[in-house]
Protein backbone atom coordinates (compact mmCIF):
# COMPACT_ATOMS: atom_id res chain seq x y z
CA UNK A 1 0.00 0.00 0.00
CA UNK A 2 1.50 3.35 -1.00
CA UNK A 3 0.99 6.88 0.30
CA UNK A 4 1.86 10.34 -0.93
CA UNK A 5 2.56 11.62 2.55
CA UNK A 6 5.99 11.71 4.13
CA UNK A 7 6.46 10.06 7.57
CA UNK A 8 6.75 13.47 9.26
CA UNK A 9 3.39 14.58 7.87
CA UNK A 10 1.82 11.27 8.91
CA UNK A 11 3.28 11.65 12.39
CA UNK A 12 1.98 15.20 12.64
CA UNK A 13 -1.54 14.24 11.53
CA UNK A 14 -1.54 11.22 13.82
CA UNK A 15 -0.50 13.40 16.75
CA UNK A 16 -3.17 15.95 15.88
CA UNK A 17 -5.87 13.27 15.73
CA UNK A 18 -4.76 11.86 19.10
CA UNK A 19 -4.78 15.34 20.66
CA UNK A 20 -8.28 16.03 19.32
CA UNK A 21 -9.46 12.68 20.65
CA UNK A 22 -8.02 13.56 24.08
CA UNK A 23 -9.67 16.99 24.12
CA UNK A 24 -13.00 15.56 23.01
CA UNK A 25 -13.33 12.46 25.17
CA UNK A 26 -11.25 13.42 28.22
CA UNK A 27 -12.01 17.13 28.38
CA UNK A 28 -12.50 17.16 32.15
CA UNK A 29 -9.20 15.36 32.75
CA UNK A 30 -7.36 17.69 30.33
CA UNK A 31 -8.90 20.74 32.00
CA UNK A 32 -7.82 19.44 35.42
CA UNK A 33 -4.26 18.43 34.54
CA UNK A 34 -3.36 21.18 32.05
CA UNK A 35 -5.78 24.12 32.04
CA UNK A 36 -6.16 24.57 35.79
CA UNK A 37 -2.40 24.90 36.56
CA UNK A 38 -1.86 27.26 33.61
CA UNK A 39 -4.89 29.34 34.62
CA UNK A 40 -3.77 29.49 38.25
CA UNK A 41 -0.25 30.67 37.36
CA UNK A 42 -1.55 33.30 34.95
CA UNK A 43 -4.12 34.50 37.49
CA UNK A 44 -1.45 34.76 40.21
CA UNK A 45 0.77 36.82 37.92
CA UNK A 46 -2.05 39.21 37.02
CA UNK A 47 -3.09 39.53 40.68
CA UNK A 48 0.43 40.37 41.88
CA UNK A 49 0.95 42.83 39.05
CA UNK A 50 -2.33 44.66 39.73
CA UNK A 51 -1.77 44.87 43.49
CA UNK A 52 1.74 46.22 42.97
CA UNK A 53 0.58 48.90 40.53
CA UNK A 54 -2.25 49.94 42.87
CA UNK A 55 0.05 50.05 45.92
CA UNK A 56 2.73 52.10 44.14
CA UNK A 57 0.10 54.41 42.62
CA UNK A 58 2.06 54.39 39.37
CA UNK A 59 -0.94 54.02 37.06
CA UNK A 60 -2.12 57.67 36.91
CA UNK A 61 1.32 58.87 35.79
CA UNK A 62 1.34 56.36 32.95
CA UNK A 63 -2.27 56.79 31.86
CA UNK A 64 -1.85 59.99 29.85
CA UNK A 65 1.09 58.44 28.00
CA UNK A 66 -1.01 55.38 27.13
CA UNK A 67 -3.82 57.60 25.85
CA UNK A 68 -1.40 59.52 23.64
CA UNK A 69 -0.18 56.21 22.19
CA UNK A 70 -3.76 55.32 21.25
CA UNK A 71 -4.23 58.70 19.61
CA UNK A 72 -0.95 58.39 17.70
CA UNK A 73 -2.00 54.98 16.31
CA UNK A 74 -5.19 56.53 14.97
CA UNK A 75 -3.26 59.43 13.43
CA UNK A 76 -1.03 56.88 11.71
CA UNK A 77 -4.14 55.10 10.37
CA UNK A 78 -5.39 58.39 8.96
CA UNK A 79 -2.03 59.09 7.30
CA UNK A 80 -2.21 55.63 5.71
CA UNK A 81 -5.50 56.53 4.06
CA UNK A 82 -8.08 54.96 6.46
CA UNK A 83 -7.98 51.78 4.37
CA UNK A 84 -9.00 49.34 7.12
CA UNK A 85 -11.62 49.22 9.84
CA UNK A 86 -10.28 49.54 13.38
CA UNK A 87 -10.60 47.28 16.43
CA UNK A 88 -8.72 46.77 19.68
CA UNK A 89 -5.66 44.52 19.64
CA UNK A 90 -6.85 42.58 22.69
CA UNK A 91 -7.13 38.90 21.82
CA UNK A 92 -10.66 37.87 20.90
CA UNK A 93 -10.09 34.67 22.87
CA UNK A 94 -10.20 36.70 26.09
CA UNK A 95 -13.83 37.72 25.69
CA UNK A 96 -16.44 35.99 27.86
CA UNK A 97 -18.42 35.03 24.76
CA UNK A 98 -18.36 31.45 23.49
CA UNK A 99 -17.63 33.01 20.08
CA UNK A 100 -14.42 34.66 18.88
CA UNK A 101 -14.32 37.89 16.82
CA UNK A 102 -13.24 37.02 13.30
CA UNK A 103 -13.15 40.67 12.26
CA UNK A 104 -9.88 40.92 14.21
CA UNK A 105 -8.22 38.87 11.46
CA UNK A 106 -8.77 41.66 8.91
CA UNK A 107 -9.11 44.89 10.90
CA UNK A 108 -6.28 47.19 11.94
CA UNK A 109 -5.49 46.57 15.60
CA UNK A 110 -5.17 49.48 18.02
CA UNK A 111 -3.16 48.55 21.10
CA UNK A 112 -4.89 49.62 24.32
CA UNK A 113 -2.88 48.32 27.28
CA UNK A 114 -5.07 49.75 30.02
CA UNK A 115 -5.90 47.61 33.06
CA UNK A 116 -5.30 49.84 36.10
CA UNK A 117 -7.35 51.56 38.79
CA UNK A 118 -6.39 55.21 38.42
CA UNK A 119 -7.75 56.98 41.49
CA UNK A 120 -10.64 57.11 43.95
CA UNK A 121 -12.41 60.27 45.05
CA UNK A 122 -14.26 59.47 48.27
CA UNK A 123 -15.79 62.95 48.50
CA UNK A 124 -17.38 62.67 45.05
CA UNK A 125 -18.03 58.95 45.55
CA UNK A 126 -16.33 57.77 42.34
CA UNK A 127 -13.47 55.55 41.26
CA UNK A 128 -11.72 56.18 37.94
CA UNK A 129 -10.54 53.09 36.11
CA UNK A 130 -9.13 51.95 32.80
CA UNK A 131 -11.26 49.71 30.54
CA UNK A 132 -9.50 46.38 31.20
CA UNK A 133 -9.89 46.57 34.97
CA UNK A 134 -11.75 43.45 36.15
CA UNK A 135 -14.45 43.00 38.75
CA UNK A 136 -12.12 40.81 40.82
CA UNK A 137 -9.51 43.56 40.73
CA UNK A 138 -12.02 46.19 41.86
CA UNK A 139 -13.45 44.11 44.72
CA UNK A 140 -9.98 43.17 46.01
CA UNK A 141 -8.85 46.81 46.08
CA UNK A 142 -12.00 48.70 47.08
CA UNK A 143 -13.45 46.48 49.80
CA UNK A 144 -10.47 46.77 52.19
CA UNK A 145 -10.87 50.55 51.93
CA UNK A 146 -14.56 50.33 52.86
CA UNK A 147 -16.05 50.97 49.41
CA UNK A 148 -17.77 48.98 46.70
CA UNK A 149 -19.58 49.42 43.40
CA UNK A 150 -23.39 49.60 43.56
CA UNK A 151 -23.43 46.97 40.77
CA UNK A 152 -20.62 44.39 40.97
CA UNK A 153 -21.16 41.68 38.30
CA UNK A 154 -20.27 38.31 39.78
CA UNK A 155 -17.54 36.77 37.60
CA UNK A 156 -13.98 37.80 38.51
CA UNK A 157 -12.72 38.30 34.95
CA UNK A 158 -15.49 40.55 33.63
CA UNK A 159 -13.95 43.87 32.61
CA UNK A 160 -15.24 47.41 32.96
CA UNK A 161 -14.96 47.98 29.20
CA UNK A 162 -16.92 44.83 28.38
CA UNK A 163 -19.64 45.68 30.89
CA UNK A 164 -20.00 49.21 29.48
CA UNK A 165 -19.74 48.45 25.77
CA UNK A 166 -21.86 45.32 26.22
CA UNK A 167 -24.04 44.97 29.28
CA UNK A 168 -23.62 44.15 32.96
CA UNK A 169 -26.14 43.02 35.52
CA UNK A 170 -26.01 41.91 39.14
CA UNK A 171 -28.51 41.12 41.85
CA UNK A 172 -28.45 44.77 42.98
CA UNK A 173 -29.58 45.91 39.53
CA UNK A 174 -33.23 46.14 40.62
CA UNK A 175 -32.04 49.02 42.79
CA UNK A 176 -29.28 50.66 40.73
CA UNK A 177 -29.99 49.45 37.20
CA UNK A 178 -27.54 47.94 34.75
CA UNK A 179 -23.80 48.54 35.05
CA UNK A 180 -24.03 51.45 32.60
CA UNK A 181 -26.17 53.41 35.07
CA UNK A 182 -23.44 53.52 37.74
CA UNK A 183 -21.10 55.22 35.24
CA UNK A 184 -20.56 58.92 35.85
CA UNK A 185 -18.37 59.60 32.82
CA UNK A 186 -16.50 57.98 29.94
CA UNK A 187 -13.29 59.04 28.27
CA UNK A 188 -13.27 58.09 24.59
CA UNK A 189 -10.68 58.40 21.84
CA UNK A 190 -12.70 58.95 18.69
CA UNK A 191 -11.97 57.81 15.15
CA UNK A 192 -10.82 61.37 14.51
CA UNK A 193 -8.09 60.84 17.12
CA UNK A 194 -9.57 63.21 19.69
CA UNK A 195 -10.01 62.55 23.41
CA UNK A 196 -13.58 63.31 24.53
CA UNK A 197 -15.03 63.26 28.03
CA UNK A 198 -18.68 62.19 28.02
CA UNK A 199 -21.11 62.61 30.90
CA UNK A 200 -24.69 63.66 31.53
CA UNK A 201 -23.59 67.26 30.95
CA UNK A 202 -20.77 66.86 28.38
CA UNK A 203 -21.20 65.16 25.00
CA UNK A 204 -24.48 63.89 26.42
CA UNK A 205 -25.68 62.02 23.36
CA UNK A 206 -22.45 60.06 23.08
CA UNK A 207 -22.59 59.31 26.82
CA UNK A 208 -26.00 57.65 26.47
CA UNK A 209 -25.14 55.72 23.30
CA UNK A 210 -21.77 54.25 24.29
CA UNK A 211 -23.40 51.42 26.35
CA UNK A 212 -24.29 48.45 24.12
CA UNK A 213 -22.28 49.99 21.24
CA UNK A 214 -19.50 47.34 21.35
CA UNK A 215 -16.70 49.72 20.50
CA UNK A 216 -18.32 51.14 17.37
CA UNK A 217 -18.31 54.79 18.46
CA UNK A 218 -14.77 55.11 19.79
CA UNK A 219 -12.15 53.54 22.02
CA UNK A 220 -12.90 53.63 25.75
CA UNK A 221 -9.79 54.67 27.70
CA UNK A 222 -11.24 55.47 31.14
CA UNK A 223 -14.50 55.53 33.09
CA UNK A 224 -15.67 57.00 36.37
CA UNK A 225 -17.86 54.62 38.38
CA UNK A 226 -20.02 55.40 41.38
CA UNK A 227 -18.95 53.88 44.69
CA UNK A 228 -20.93 53.35 47.88
CA UNK A 229 -19.89 52.36 51.42
CA UNK A 230 -19.29 48.61 51.78
CA UNK A 231 -20.38 46.38 54.65
CA UNK A 232 -18.57 43.34 56.02
CA UNK A 233 -21.35 40.86 55.23
CA UNK A 234 -24.47 40.22 53.23
CA UNK A 235 -27.38 38.72 55.12
CA UNK A 236 -28.97 36.17 52.76
CA UNK A 237 -32.45 34.80 53.30
CA UNK A 238 -33.14 31.66 51.25
CA UNK A 239 -36.83 31.22 50.44
CA UNK A 240 -37.77 27.88 48.83
CA UNK A 241 -40.83 28.03 46.59
CA UNK A 242 -42.82 25.16 45.07
CA UNK A 243 -45.02 26.69 42.40
CA UNK A 244 -44.42 28.95 39.43
CA UNK A 245 -47.07 31.45 40.55
CA UNK A 246 -45.47 31.73 44.01
CA UNK A 247 -42.05 32.18 42.45
CA UNK A 248 -43.18 34.98 40.12
CA UNK A 249 -45.14 36.71 42.88
CA UNK A 250 -42.37 36.56 45.48
CA UNK A 251 -39.63 37.47 43.03
CA UNK A 252 -41.44 40.50 41.62
CA UNK A 253 -42.50 41.71 45.06
CA UNK A 254 -38.94 41.42 46.38
CA UNK A 255 -37.50 43.12 43.29
CA UNK A 256 -39.77 46.16 43.69
CA UNK A 257 -38.90 46.46 47.40
CA UNK A 258 -35.63 48.38 47.03
CA UNK A 259 -35.79 49.70 50.60
CA UNK A 260 -35.60 46.26 52.21
CA UNK A 261 -33.61 44.29 49.65
CA UNK A 262 -30.14 45.28 48.50
CA UNK A 263 -29.85 42.08 46.46
CA UNK A 264 -32.47 39.81 44.84
CA UNK A 265 -31.79 36.57 42.97
CA UNK A 266 -33.51 33.30 42.19
CA UNK A 267 -32.35 29.93 40.92
CA UNK A 268 -34.92 27.61 39.32
CA UNK A 269 -34.24 23.89 39.64
CA UNK A 270 -37.49 22.99 37.86
CA UNK A 271 -40.61 24.73 36.61
CA UNK A 272 -42.25 24.53 40.03
CA UNK A 273 -39.19 24.51 42.31
CA UNK A 274 -36.87 27.41 43.02
CA UNK A 275 -35.05 29.27 45.75
CA UNK A 276 -35.47 33.04 45.99
CA UNK A 277 -32.58 34.83 47.73
CA UNK A 278 -32.95 38.20 49.43
CA UNK A 279 -29.77 40.01 50.46
CA UNK A 280 -29.09 42.92 52.78
CA UNK A 281 -25.84 44.71 53.67
CA UNK A 282 -24.88 44.21 57.33
CA UNK A 283 -21.82 44.54 59.57
CA UNK A 284 -22.40 41.87 62.19
CA UNK A 285 -23.64 38.29 62.41
CA UNK A 286 -26.98 37.94 64.17
CA UNK A 287 -28.14 34.84 66.12
CA UNK A 288 -30.81 34.09 63.47
CA UNK A 289 -28.14 32.73 61.11
CA UNK A 290 -24.52 31.65 60.81
CA UNK A 291 -21.40 32.72 58.92
CA UNK A 292 -20.79 30.90 55.63
CA UNK A 293 -17.48 31.69 53.90
CA UNK A 294 -18.78 30.25 50.64
CA UNK A 295 -15.83 31.67 48.70
CA UNK A 296 -13.27 29.33 50.27
CA UNK A 297 -11.88 26.80 47.83
CA UNK A 298 -13.21 23.74 49.64
CA UNK A 299 -16.79 24.95 49.93
CA UNK A 300 -19.56 23.46 47.73
CA UNK A 301 -20.38 25.30 44.54
CA UNK A 302 -22.88 28.00 45.41
CA UNK A 303 -25.81 26.76 43.34
CA UNK A 304 -25.40 23.30 44.85
CA UNK A 305 -25.45 24.82 48.32
CA UNK A 306 -28.59 26.81 47.50
CA UNK A 307 -30.30 23.63 46.31
CA UNK A 308 -30.06 22.16 49.82
CA UNK A 309 -32.78 24.59 50.92
CA UNK A 310 -35.32 22.81 48.72
CA UNK A 311 -37.35 20.47 50.86
CA UNK A 312 -37.54 22.99 53.66
CA UNK A 313 -40.85 24.68 54.42
CA UNK A 314 -39.25 27.72 56.02
CA UNK A 315 -36.64 30.25 54.98
CA UNK A 316 -33.03 29.91 56.07
CA UNK A 317 -30.62 32.72 56.91
CA UNK A 318 -26.85 32.96 56.43
CA UNK A 319 -24.24 35.70 56.55
CA UNK A 320 -21.74 35.74 53.69
CA UNK A 321 -18.57 37.86 53.61
CA UNK A 322 -19.21 40.58 51.03
CA UNK A 323 -16.51 39.54 48.56
CA UNK A 324 -17.58 35.90 48.87
CA UNK A 325 -21.10 36.97 47.97
CA UNK A 326 -20.03 39.04 44.99
CA UNK A 327 -18.05 36.22 43.41
CA UNK A 328 -20.18 33.29 44.58
CA UNK A 329 -20.67 32.00 41.02
CA UNK A 330 -17.06 32.41 39.86
CA UNK A 331 -15.57 29.03 40.81
CA UNK A 332 -18.29 27.06 39.03
CA UNK A 333 -19.03 29.66 36.29
CA UNK A 334 -22.59 29.44 37.60
CA UNK A 335 -23.16 25.75 36.68
CA UNK A 336 -21.32 25.59 33.37
CA UNK A 337 -18.27 24.03 35.04
CA UNK A 338 -20.21 20.85 35.84
CA UNK A 339 -20.33 19.96 32.14
CA UNK A 340 -16.56 20.46 31.74
CA UNK A 341 -15.22 18.98 34.99
CA UNK A 342 -18.06 16.70 36.01
CA UNK A 343 -16.34 15.77 39.28
CA UNK A 344 -15.47 19.39 40.15
CA UNK A 345 -17.91 19.65 43.06
CA UNK A 346 -16.75 16.40 44.66
CA UNK A 347 -15.38 17.13 48.17
CA UNK A 348 -12.00 15.52 47.38
CA UNK A 349 -11.58 17.61 44.22
CA UNK A 350 -12.63 20.79 46.03
CA UNK A 351 -10.10 20.24 48.83
CA UNK A 352 -7.25 19.43 46.45
CA UNK A 353 -7.91 21.71 43.46
CA UNK A 354 -10.88 23.93 44.26
CA UNK A 355 -8.49 26.86 44.72
CA UNK A 356 -7.52 26.66 41.01
CA UNK A 357 -11.08 26.98 39.65
CA UNK A 358 -12.21 28.14 37.21
CA UNK A 359 -9.93 27.50 34.22
CA UNK A 360 -9.46 30.53 31.98
CA UNK A 361 -12.34 30.95 29.54
CA UNK A 362 -9.95 31.68 26.66
CA UNK A 363 -8.16 28.36 27.24
CA UNK A 364 -11.46 26.49 27.27
CA UNK A 365 -12.38 28.10 23.97
CA UNK A 366 -9.00 27.53 22.37
CA UNK A 367 -9.04 23.82 23.16
CA UNK A 368 -12.45 23.20 21.60
CA UNK A 369 -12.42 20.53 18.91
CA UNK A 370 -14.58 20.04 15.82
CA UNK A 371 -16.51 17.31 17.62
CA UNK A 372 -17.21 19.41 20.71
CA UNK A 373 -18.08 22.38 18.46
CA UNK A 374 -20.72 20.34 16.65
CA UNK A 375 -22.14 19.04 19.93
CA UNK A 376 -22.18 22.51 21.48
CA UNK A 377 -23.88 24.18 18.54
CA UNK A 378 -26.61 21.54 18.52
CA UNK A 379 -27.03 20.72 22.20
CA UNK A 380 -25.63 23.54 24.36
CA UNK A 381 -27.17 26.87 25.38
CA UNK A 382 -25.43 29.96 26.71
CA UNK A 383 -27.88 32.86 26.71
CA UNK A 384 -29.13 35.77 28.80
CA UNK A 385 -32.49 37.16 27.79
CA UNK A 386 -33.68 40.43 29.33
CA UNK A 387 -37.45 40.40 29.67
CA UNK A 388 -39.96 42.87 31.14
CA UNK A 389 -40.90 41.72 34.63
CA UNK A 390 -44.52 41.56 33.49
CA UNK A 391 -43.56 38.74 31.09
CA UNK A 392 -41.53 36.67 33.55
CA UNK A 393 -44.05 33.84 33.92
CA UNK A 394 -44.55 33.61 30.17
CA UNK A 395 -40.77 33.49 29.64
CA UNK A 396 -40.23 30.70 32.18
CA UNK A 397 -43.02 28.68 30.59
CA UNK A 398 -41.39 29.22 27.19
CA UNK A 399 -38.03 27.95 28.42
CA UNK A 400 -39.69 24.96 30.06
CA UNK A 401 -41.70 24.07 26.93
CA UNK A 402 -38.93 24.57 24.37
CA UNK A 403 -35.73 23.89 26.34
CA UNK A 404 -36.44 22.20 29.69
CA UNK A 405 -33.11 23.61 30.88
CA UNK A 406 -32.32 23.86 34.59
CA UNK A 407 -31.00 25.54 36.62
CA UNK A 408 -32.20 28.91 35.32
CA UNK A 409 -30.85 32.13 36.82
CA UNK A 410 -33.05 35.13 37.54
CA UNK A 411 -31.71 38.59 38.36
CA UNK A 412 -33.97 41.67 38.38
CA UNK A 413 -32.79 44.89 36.78
CA UNK A 414 -33.98 48.37 36.03
CA UNK A 415 -33.75 49.81 32.51
CA UNK A 416 -33.89 53.57 32.77
CA UNK A 417 -34.52 56.09 30.04
CA UNK A 418 -32.52 59.29 29.54
CA UNK A 419 -34.15 62.69 29.63
CA UNK A 420 -34.31 62.72 25.84
CA UNK A 421 -35.01 58.97 25.58
CA UNK A 422 -31.62 58.42 23.94
CA UNK A 423 -30.20 54.91 23.99
CA UNK A 424 -30.26 51.51 22.34
CA UNK A 425 -32.62 50.06 24.97
CA UNK A 426 -35.62 51.63 26.68
CA UNK A 427 -38.01 51.00 29.59
CA UNK A 428 -40.99 48.77 28.88
CA UNK A 429 -44.29 50.39 27.96
CA UNK A 430 -47.21 48.24 29.09
CA UNK A 431 -50.44 47.63 27.16
CA UNK A 432 -52.06 50.29 29.37
CA UNK A 433 -49.46 52.84 28.31
CA UNK A 434 -47.61 52.84 31.64
CA UNK A 435 -43.82 52.83 31.74
CA UNK A 436 -42.19 50.09 33.82
CA UNK A 437 -38.40 50.12 34.25
CA UNK A 438 -38.24 46.67 35.86
CA UNK A 439 -36.87 43.81 33.77
CA UNK A 440 -35.45 40.42 34.64
CA UNK A 441 -32.35 38.72 33.27
CA UNK A 442 -33.07 35.05 32.56
CA UNK A 443 -29.79 33.17 32.28
CA UNK A 444 -29.89 29.79 30.54
CA UNK A 445 -26.58 27.93 30.63
CA UNK A 446 -26.12 24.24 29.88
CA UNK A 447 -27.60 21.29 28.03
CA UNK A 448 -31.41 21.29 27.72
CA UNK A 449 -33.33 18.12 28.62
CA UNK A 450 -35.91 18.62 25.88
CA UNK A 451 -36.19 15.52 23.70
CA UNK A 452 -34.58 15.89 20.25
CA UNK A 453 -33.40 19.39 21.13
CA UNK A 454 -31.47 21.25 18.44
CA UNK A 455 -30.34 24.75 19.36
CA UNK A 456 -29.81 25.65 15.72
CA UNK A 457 -33.60 25.47 15.38
CA UNK A 458 -34.53 26.62 18.88
CA UNK A 459 -32.50 29.82 19.05
CA UNK A 460 -34.22 31.72 16.19
CA UNK A 461 -37.57 30.88 17.75
CA UNK A 462 -36.37 32.11 21.16
CA UNK A 463 -35.15 35.37 19.66
CA UNK A 464 -38.52 35.88 17.96
CA UNK A 465 -40.23 35.27 21.31
CA UNK A 466 -38.00 37.88 22.94
CA UNK A 467 -38.76 40.47 20.24
CA UNK A 468 -42.50 39.76 20.38
CA UNK A 469 -42.44 40.27 24.16
CA UNK A 470 -40.39 43.49 24.18
CA UNK A 471 -37.21 41.95 25.50
CA UNK A 472 -33.52 42.17 24.65
CA UNK A 473 -30.78 39.63 24.05
CA UNK A 474 -27.43 39.94 25.81
CA UNK A 475 -25.03 40.37 22.91
CA UNK A 476 -22.02 38.59 24.43
CA UNK A 477 -23.79 35.37 23.44
CA UNK A 478 -24.38 33.84 20.04
CA UNK A 479 -27.16 35.46 18.03
CA UNK A 480 -28.94 34.27 14.92
CA UNK A 481 -30.86 37.52 14.45
CA UNK A 482 -31.12 38.90 10.93
CA UNK A 483 -30.19 42.53 10.39
CA UNK A 484 -33.89 43.48 10.23
CA UNK A 485 -34.78 41.62 13.44
CA UNK A 486 -31.75 43.11 15.18
CA UNK A 487 -33.13 46.55 14.32
CA UNK A 488 -36.50 45.53 15.78
CA UNK A 489 -34.91 44.47 19.06
CA UNK A 490 -32.59 47.47 19.51
CA UNK A 491 -33.33 51.12 18.76
CA UNK A 492 -30.49 52.31 16.51
CA UNK A 493 -32.08 55.53 15.27
CA UNK A 494 -30.00 57.91 17.43
CA UNK A 495 -26.97 55.63 17.16
CA UNK A 496 -27.00 55.69 13.35
CA UNK A 497 -27.42 59.45 13.24
CA UNK A 498 -24.55 59.98 15.70
CA UNK A 499 -22.23 57.70 13.75
CA UNK A 500 -22.86 59.73 10.62
CA UNK A 501 -22.12 62.98 12.45
CA UNK A 502 -18.82 61.92 14.05
CA UNK A 503 -15.86 62.42 11.67
CA UNK A 504 -14.20 59.21 10.38
CA UNK A 505 -16.51 56.97 12.48
CA UNK A 506 -18.16 55.11 9.60
CA UNK A 507 -14.72 54.61 8.03
CA UNK A 508 -13.18 53.35 11.26
CA UNK A 509 -15.81 51.16 12.90
CA UNK A 510 -18.28 48.45 11.96
CA UNK A 511 -21.87 48.80 13.08
CA UNK A 512 -22.91 46.79 16.14
CA UNK A 513 -24.65 44.08 14.13
CA UNK A 514 -21.54 43.51 12.01
CA UNK A 515 -19.49 42.84 15.16
CA UNK A 516 -21.80 40.67 17.23
CA UNK A 517 -23.58 38.59 14.56
CA UNK A 518 -22.17 35.63 12.64
CA UNK A 519 -20.75 38.18 10.21
CA UNK A 520 -18.27 39.36 12.85
CA UNK A 521 -17.86 36.28 15.06
CA UNK A 522 -17.21 32.59 14.59
CA UNK A 523 -16.68 29.49 16.68
CA UNK A 524 -13.18 28.88 18.13
CA UNK A 525 -12.65 25.96 15.71
CA UNK A 526 -13.53 28.13 12.70
CA UNK A 527 -11.23 30.90 13.92
CA UNK A 528 -8.29 28.52 14.30
CA UNK A 529 -8.85 27.29 10.73
CA UNK A 530 -8.95 30.89 9.44
CA UNK A 531 -5.72 31.65 11.31
CA UNK A 532 -3.99 28.58 9.83
CA UNK A 533 -5.17 29.45 6.32
CA UNK A 534 -3.96 33.02 6.76
CA UNK A 535 -0.53 31.90 7.97
CA UNK A 536 -0.17 29.45 5.10
CA UNK A 537 -1.15 32.08 2.52
CA UNK A 538 1.38 34.58 3.86
CA UNK A 539 4.17 31.98 4.15
CA UNK A 540 3.64 30.54 0.67
CA UNK A 541 6.55 31.42 -1.62
CA UNK A 542 5.61 32.27 -5.21
CA UNK A 543 7.23 30.07 -7.90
Amino acid sequence: MSTDKTPSVQDEEGGSEFFEYLLTHYRGLFATVVLLPVSAMYGAYIGIRNRLVFALQSAPAQHDLKVRKVMSQIEEWKRDGCKEKLCTARSGWKSMSEMVPKYKLTHRKIHIDMHDILDMDEQRGVVRVEPLVSMGQISRNLLPRGWTLPVMPELDNLTVGGLIMGFGVETSSHKYGLFQYICESFEIVTAEGKLLRCSRSENTELFHLIPWSHGTLGFLVAAELKIIPASKYVRIEYQPVYSLDDLVGQFESASRNTEENDFVEAILYGKETAVVMLGKFCDKIEPEGHLNCIGRWYQPWFYKHVETYLGSKTAGVEFLPLRDYYHRHTRSLFWAMEEIITFGNHPVFRWLLGWALPPRVELLKYTETQTTKNLREKSYVLQDMLMPMANLKKAIEYFDDHYTIYPLWLAPMAVYGSADNIGLIHPHTTEDGDVDVLYVDIGAYGTPRKANFDNRLAQPLLEKFVIDNNGYQALYAKTSLSRDDFAKMFDHSDYDRLRESLPYTTLAFDRVFDKVSSIGRASPVEIRKMQRDHRQSTQRTPL
